[in-house]
């Protein structure tokens, strides 16, 4: 199934790969493990939480690139430990698992408790991409020097 996103482009501009990333998304078939909650902690930070229970720090790896996070384990098979389970209910296989981020969100940091990986995040706006106010023909810049001149005439006066 393939949608037609073209309504979208009348009022935006700049988002050329805005049609890639859908079907990145749609076609893209994530496995399930391990589980994961996605959590907002407060305007512009957030908290991934992935239960990788049985894998140490050492066996971790996370790492950002073109706005992707991605989050893998692997684990070397011990040949001299063989096992014999009758029940497995503890998956402890390897994985890999991605995230796209939005731009200008960062990982701050990532930790491993009681077999919980915490990775946070935050999203850091430049100052050159924050709302600001543009004067029209000048107008608010002559307000602003006719305040200037008459704060400085109260002043000479007093």
């Amino acid at each position: 199934m393939t949608f037609d996103f073209a309504p979208l482009y009348r009022n935006t501009v700049g988002f050329d790969n805005l049609a890639s990333l859908f079907d990145s998304v749609t076609n893209a078939a994530q496995p399930a493990y391990p589980p994961y909650n996605i959590e907002l902690l407060e305007q512009d930070k957030y908290r991934i939480t992935m239960a990788v229970s049985g894998f140490g720090e050492d066996e971790i790896q996370v790492e950002t690139e073109n706005n992707m996070l991605t989050v893998s384990a692997n684990r070397a098979q011990k040949q001299s430990e063989k096992r014999t389970y009758l029940h497995q209910g503890i998956a402890e296989r390897n994985f890999r698992r991605q995230f796209r981020l939005a731009d200008h969100v960062k990982v701050v940091s990532a930790a491993l408790t009681n077999g919980l990986l915490h990775i946070e995040l935050a999203r850091e706006i430049p100052e050159a991409m924050k709302p600001r106010s543009i004067p029209i023909n000048g107008r608010t810049e002559a307000r602003n020097e006719a305040r200037n001149e008459n704060v400085q005439a109260l002043l000479k006066s007093a």
